[in-house]
Order: C-alpha cells, then sequence, then structure tokens
C-alpha cells in the first residue's frame, strides 16, 4: 500500500481503538474498500489499552444485547480469521447477590437473558462456590452464572481487527493529528491533519474520550466525561485457576477476572472522580495516571470481605485509567443530528470490549445504509438534546451514573443530578399541590400527585411502589369525571411552505394532504418500511402544519423530519417546544368543563374527534386539539407558555364542580395500556413494522401517493408476518410487570413483552409484545396458542386479549 497521505477517500475513521478498528474492518467486510482510519497515537493508545476486558452480553435492551452476542460469536473465530492471538476465553460470568431485592433483580435479569435467547442459569451460594472457590459465600442469598459470557485482551482483539480491516483494503496510518473538520452546507466534506487534508464523503469519530473535542470541530454535541476507573492486579495466587469465571459483585461495588494466574479486582465507587475537566493534556498517549491508593480503599475493603485471601495476595499493579461514561450509562451511535455524514461511536461505560464488536459492525451498516439497521435508540446519538450541550450538566449526571454501574437498577427509577432544568410556567403551582416530578430530557414532569399526608417522594422497590394507589385514583379520576394533565413538555414543531403538504406528504405514512383542521396520527417510516417517527400532524393553514411527539424524541424526530424533507422543496421544519405550553382535558366531563370556560362550540358536531382549531379562553387563543392517549373524551390544549398559567386556573376552577383532579404520567401509562396505545421506543421502534405492531390502517397504501418506505411497507403486508404485537393479562395483582418478561406459546418462548403495567380499571396486570414465529403469525395463530409469561423465572399463565381492554361508552364520544 502507497505511502503517499492520500488527499481523498470516501470514508474516514477517526480513532484507532477498538471501536475504530472494528468499525473498519466491518466496513471492509461490507466491501468498502476507499477507508481510511486516522490514529493521533498508535492503535490501542487511548483507554483501549488499559481497559479490564470483561465480556458481558446482558443488557435490558434487546438489540443491545444481541450486538454483545454478535461481539462473542466476533471474538470466538477472530484469531482464526486472522491468525493474531485475542486473549479471548469463553469462561463465563457469575453475578451475585447478597440480599432479597437484588436477588429479584437477578431473577428478573435471566427472565430477561432468556427472552433475548441467553443462557442464564441461577445458582445456590454452594454451587456458586463450588464454581468460584476462592469467595467466601457467608453472606450470599444466590447467584446467576452466564456460560457464553468470558474476557478478553483489549489490545490483542483490537490488533486483530486492525489486521482483517487493512486485508480488506483499509488504511490504517498513526501519528497523525486531526486539527479540523470540513462542513460545507451541513454536510461534512473533508478532515484537515497536520499532515495534509483529506476530502472524504462520510466520517466516523470513534476517537473515545477526544470525541467530545473531534465533536465540537464540526459543531456536534457528543456528551461524555472522562472518570477514573482503577484496578489492581495481584501475583498469582493459589486456587486461581486459568478459566475461573469473571465475578461481578454489585452489592460490593467490585468485579474481579483471572489474569495470570492471579486476580483483577475493581469496581464502581459512589464518589468517583472526573478527570480532564479543562481538557486533555497534549501527548496523553499509552498514558495512565497516579494511583490513588486512598480513593481505591474503599472497594478494596469489599473485596477483602469476599475474597479473604487477597490479604495475603502480592499486588503487582494498581491501574488508574480514564474511561469516558456518559450522562445515561449507554454508548453513543449514530448519525448526528446537526451534520449530515458525521456519525459517531463513542462514550462506551468501561464495556468497549463487550460492545466493541457488535457496535462497530452496527456502525459500520450505519454508515453504509444511512440510517440505522436494526432498533438502536438506547444508544441513539440523537437521544440527546440541548441539555447535554452543557458541560457541567454533563459532567454532574454522568458521574451520578457512574456512582450506579453496580447499584440497583430500580424501576421507575428517576436520577436526581442537575434539576430542575427546564420547567413548565406550572412547575411551582404543581409542586405546591404534592406533585412528586421526574425528569425527561432535562424537562421537570409530574409523575404523580401525592393525597394529603403523604410525601411526594417515589419508594422504589420490586413490588408494588408507594403511588400505586395514588395513582389509581388519578387513573379513575380520568375515566370517571375529569383529570388535567401538563404535557407542556411536548416536542412541538411547526413546518411551513408552499410545500409543507408535498414535504410531509413524502414523509408521512398517512395521508396529511388533508383540509386545515385535520389532526392526522401518523407514523414515519424508514426504507425497511419501520417506524422511526411515531406522531400527530395537526394542518393549521394550507402552507402549515403543527407537529406534536414525545418530549424524548425531540432530537431524533426532528433530524428524521429535516433531514427528509427534499431539497427542491420550500418546507421549513421550526421548533417552538419552550415556547408553547400544554394541558391535556381528559375524561367523560371534560367537555362540560372546557365549556365553561370558552364561549366557542366544542360539541361533538362542531368540534369532532381528529380535528383541531383555536378557540379563546378568555384573553387567550389556544389551539385545541381533539385527540386523547387515555382512551376519553379530551382535547390537548396548547398556547403560547405565557398564557398556561391563567388557563389552567381557569379550567381549575370550572372543574370544581366535576372534582376534577391533577394527574401525571405514570396515570397516563396505566390508561394507555387498557386501551392499548403504543408507545415509540417501546412497542413500535425502528425494527417494527406498522402492519407488525396493528397499526397498518394508519399506512397510506390504498392510495397511489409515493412516501418515504413504501415499498419495504407492501412487502410486510402482503407477505406472512413474522411477529405481530399482542396483550396478554394476569389477574394476580401481586405480580408486577415491567416489560421484557418472556412470552411463552404451547411451552415455547416466542418472544417478550415490550410493556407492562396495571390497568386499574380492568383490574388486572396488562402487557404488550410481539409473539414471533418463522412461519408467520396469523390471526389463528395466534388465538389456538395457550401462554404463559415468565416473572423473575417463574411462568404463570396469562390470557391473551384481542382489541382494547377498555373503551367507553359510546355516549361519552358523542356527549
Amino acid at each position: 500500500m502507497s505511502d503517499t497521505f492520500p488527499t481523498q477517500a470516501e470514508i474516514v475513521i477517526i480513532g484507532g481503538g477498538i471501536i475504530g478498528c472494528s468499525t473498519a474492518y466491518h466496513l471492509a467486510k461490507e466491501g468498502k474498500k476507499d477507508v481510511v482510519l486516522l490514529e493521533r497515537g498508535q492503535l490501542t493508545c487511548g483507554s483501549t489499552f488499559h481497559a479490564a476486558g470483561l465480556v458481558g452480553q446482558l443488557r435490558s435492551s434487546a438489540s443491545i444485547t444481541r450486538l454483545l452476542k454478535y461481539s462473542v460469536e466476533l471474538y470466538d473465530r477472530l484469531e482464526e480469521e486472522t491468525g493474531l492471538a485475542t486473549g479471548w476465553k469463553m469462561n463465563g460470568g457469575l453475578r451475585l447477590a447478597c440480599n432479597r431485592e437484588r436477588w429479584t433483580e437477578i431473577k428478573r435479569q435471566a427472565t430477561t437473558a432468556h427472552s433475548f435467547g441467553l443462557e442464564m442459569n441461577l445458582l445456590t451460594p454452594s454451587e456458586a462456590k463450588d464454581i468460584w472457590p476462592l469467595m467466601d459465600v457467608s453472606d450470599l442469598v444466590g447467584a446467576a452464572l452466564l456460560p457464553t459470557d468470558g474476557q478478553a485482551n483489549p489490545s490483542d482483539i483490537t490488533q486483530s481487527l486492525a489486521k482483517g480491516a487493512r486485508s480488506g483494503g483499509v488504511r490504517i496510518i498513526e501519528d497523525v493529528t486531526v486539527t479540523g473538520i470540513d462542513v460545507v452546507n451541513g454536510r461534512v466534506t473533508g478532515v484537515r491533519t497536520n499532515r495534509g487534508d483529506i476530502a472524504c464523503r462520510k466520517l466516523v469519530n470513534c476517537a473515545g474520550q477526544w470525541a467530545k473535542d473531534v465533536g465540537r470541530m464540526a459543531g456536534v454535541s457528543v456528551p461524555l466525561q472522562s472518570v477514573q476507573h482503577q484496578y489492581m492486579v495481584t501475583e498469582p495466587m493459589e486456587g486461581v485457576d486459568r478459566d475461573l469465571p469473571t465475578l461481578r459483585d454489585p452489592d460490593r461495588l467490585i468485579y474481579f477476572k483471572e489474569e495470570v494466574g492471579g486476580l483483577v479486582m475493581g469496581g464502581y465507587e459512589r464518589n468517583p472522580i472526573p478527570w480532564a475537566e479543562n481538557g486533555i493534556p497534549d501527548g496523553f498517549v499509552f498514558s495512565l495516571l497516579d494511583s490513588d491508593w486512598d480513593h481505591f480503599e474503599q472497594l478494596m475493603e469489599q473485596a477483602l470481605i469476599r475474597v479473604p485471601s487477597l490479604a495475603e495476595a502480592g499486588v503487582r499493579t494498581l491501574t488508574n485509567g480514564p474511561e469516558s461514561f456518559t450522562p445515561d450509562g449507554n454508548f453513543i451511535l449514530g448519525e448526528a443530528p446537526e451534520v449530515r455524514n458525521f456519525y459517531v461511536g463513542a462514550g462506551f461505560n468501561a464495556f468497549g470490549i463487550a460492545a466493541g464488536g457488535g457496535a462497530g459492525k452496527a456502525l459500520a451498516e450505519w454508515v453504509i445504509a444511512g440510517e440505522q439497521p436494526m432498533d438502536l435508540w438506547v444508544v441513539d446519538i440523537r437521544r440527546f438534546s440541548n441539555v447535554h450541550r452543557d458541560d457541567e450538566w454533563t459532567r454532574k449526571r454522568t458521574l451520578e451514573m457512574y456512582g450506579k454501574h453496580y447499584t440497583m437498577a430500580w424501576p421507575h427509577e428517576e436520577h436526581e443530578s442537575c434539576r430542575p432544568v427546564l420547567t413548565s410556567t406550572l412547575y411551582d403551582r404543581l409542586q405546591a399541590q404534592n406533585a412528586c416530578f421526574g425528569s425527561k430530557l432535562g424537562w421537570e414532569r409530574p409523575n404523580w400527585f401525592a393525597p394529603d399526608g403523604m410525601e411526594p417522594k417515589d419508594d422504589y422497590s420490586f413490588g408494588r411502589q408507594n403511588w400505586f394507589d395514588a395513582v389509581g385514583a388519578e387513573h379513575r379520576a380520568a375515566r370517571e369525571r375529569v383529570a388535567l394533565f401538563d404535557q407542556s413538555s411536548f416536542a412541538k414543531f411547526e413546518i411551513r411552505g408552499k410545500d409543507a403538504e408535498a414535504a410531509l406528504s413524502w414523509i408521512c405514512a398517512n395521508d396529511v394532504a388533508k383540509p386545515v383542521g385535520s389532526l392526522i396520527y401518523t407514523q414515519m417510516l424508514n426504507s425497511r418500511g419501520c417506524i422511526e417517527c411515531d406522531l400527530t400532524v395537526a394542518r393549521i393553514a394550507e402552507d402549515a402544519y403543527y407537529i406534536v411527539t414525545g418530549t424524548g424524541y425531540r432530537t431524533h424526530d426532528f433530524a428524521w423530519i429535516g433531514q427528509n424533507i427534499p431539497d427542491d422543496l420550500d418546507a421549513r421544519l421550526i421548533d417552538i417546544t419552550e415556547d408553547w405550553g400544554t394541558l391535556s382535558l381528559m375524561g367523560p366531563r371534560a367537555r362540560d368543563v372546557l365549556s365553561v370556560v370558552t364561549d366557542d362550540d366544542i360539541s361533538n358536531e362542531a368540534f369532532a374527534f381528529g380535528t383541531c382549531r383555536d378557540i379563546r379562553v378568555g384573553p387567550d387563543t389556544v389551539r385545541a386539539l381533539r385527540v386523547t392517549f387515555v382512551g376519553e373524551l379530551g382535547w390537548e390544549l396548547h398556547m403560547p407558555i405565557t398564557a398556561m398559567a391563567d388557563v389552567y386556573d381557569k379550567l381549575m376552577a370550572a372543574g370544581t364542580p366535576y372534582r376534577i383532579a391533577n394527574a401525571g404520567y405514570r396515570a397516563i401509562e396505566s390508561l394507555r395500556l387498557e386501551k392499548g396505545y403504543r408507545v415509540w421506543s417501546a412497542d413500535i421502534t425502528p425494527g417494527d413494522s406498522p402492519f407488525e405492531a396493528g397499526l397498518g390502517w394508519a399506512v397510506k397504501l390504498k392510495t397511489n401517493a409515493p412516501f418515504l418506505g413504501r415499498d419495504a411497507a407492501e412487502q410486510v403486508r402482503d407477505n406472512p408476518l413474522a411477529k405481530r404485537l399482542a396483550c396478554f393479562t394476569l389477574d394476580d395483582p401481586d405480580i408486577v410487570l415491567l416489560g421484557r418478561e418472556t412470552i411463552y406459546r404451547n411451552g415455547e418462548p416466542v418472544g417478550w413483552l415490550t410493556s407492562g403495567g396495571w390497568g386499574y380499571t380492568v383490574g388486572k396486570n396488562i402487557g404488550y409484545g410481539y409473539v414471533r414465529n418463522g412461519g408467520g403469525v396469523t390471526m389463528d395463530y395466534l388465538k389456538s396458542g395457550s401462554y404463559e409469561l415468565e416473572v423473575a423465572c417463574e411462568r404463570v399463565p396469562c390470557e391473551l386479549q384481542i382489541g382494547a381492554l377498555y373503551d367507553p361508552k359510546m355516549e361519552r364520544i358523542k356527549v
């Protein structure tokens, strides 16, 4: 290969750690040869060389577990393929539980593993000790073994991937510093370096701890923080077998693995130390930080309790190597929303070796196709927002998440740092009325309201949590009377221009070419015919639409819409989220309340379901959308933020005779489960078709109109469905459904729940999940099966439900 520095390439990768080399390897496997990888020092010199090398596969996301499973499959064959040793061994992984709540968590994790096709076996303390003889098990309640987990040598695996990439035609250049990135008309056009400039069509930022700085060269936000992470390596110890499984002891915040007859021991302390808060020093190549024994002592004390023989072991090293962590504990993948063809693979939260193979494959496929190859929402860079551009916010939240790396992952857990950031104008009013707030993309949102005498604070457990009855009261208010929800955190966009209809007609799967005043529920599909966005579109003028989507999807949906507006159309997308507030008035008495505060005709004949128009509430103009996500008569009332307090006060006063109630997002969840409404990122994702999700009625295939994803949607419609979303119920109130419980049909696993919760009106546990079958899932196939759900490793019979569990009486819709 030529030694001349290249001046152009189709794809440039920045960063020669395991993620960059894996991405290069997989691009080569896909036939991409015009690829250049740039490394500022030598391969692995950032954080890869000092990584601990544990390879665990189980995550709470099916897609991420799938990526990690692929990593194991790749590492299993890579040495044979390239001829370079990888240090990979499938010695299994043990997880310990020292209390009943942790044991419940592990049993739920085992069920998740079974859902995702991973073997995970529960063990007694004595069985665990047989596998890991050095540990004291006197405090154990139980343990679990994942036999296909293992460990690897990070540097060796990276070099092996690099050799495979080179063999496929990728050029790897070391000792080159990227000094700038060229962006023209919102697209990457080239990379500047200390050795010359390279014109390119696509750029992949795999720069590890430097990824934030590389992103800023192009105006791209990559929210991560470097954190000191220490582990100790002992001299050889008696009883340490080469095939000793890796060990995670989350209650003591520590982990172990075998290394050259000794042990590696590290952990995740609750008081982590950030690093490089003012930038990474120049020349930080194959570099470590000074050992901090005082800080490590808290982990050492726990390790000596678990493995008493450590007290007699010699210590070879205490490694202090900084690694990059993110504000939510998930890594960052995908095309940046700010700049087209700028891709990111970074922030791996100390499981970059485990994720390296699968993440590199997914990123390579994303770069080639221009869209995510599967549902990767939990790691999608578009899950972040402007809040994450604040370095101080990112640092504090990341340190909180690092400190929770091994703490209990409670259901419905909220994080505490850096709050509040974004609030509705009603925040103080609702707080004074005992609102318990949660946080979503920086927004404070009322999750539930505590009754008098109860503190508005979550008390976490795996059983029914302390808010269960309070949420039930809010649920019943919406079903039986009327409730008011502050949903100001909704993402709100406008698309304006003479071609607004043409633009949305191309992007939306449903027909939006409707008269002014129409309100359309629609998906937006990717090229595979799967659901990229799920939202409502209101036509407010001949040349303007108002778009409402979920709080957490603001960046993602704005980017998807904006990037798919054809270049030759006059259509401008505007984000007005902070400028407008939203109150949702829901329940059989909603019309009675609204009619008191407005003189406009809001009868069913004048204001039908699926329409929108402006109404007057006192001096304020309110954009009223006749729509519901709770299954009751109601309106979403959208208004300039300055009108919120006045409109709220008027509605609450008008609702007093009907015992109107404040209600929060946990009530919405229960209400929507009873009605069967889907949630994007859970029940419907970029890996699910509308036809599989029971939403085919919202796809305009009966028209001849072209739209994004149409060809793929037709193929799904015209062939047997490989999976179909179904509803299941359980009567036992002591069982708690959370999602990811395994679905069994006639004794065989066929899927897992995507959503789970309690329906207060129907008095049942409700779960939704896809039933899968290679031969096709027809309605007859669904109905002919006998079903069970596995909950925390116990199977319980359940009932398949066809259609919505709850429908209000027709007169409620028409009154």
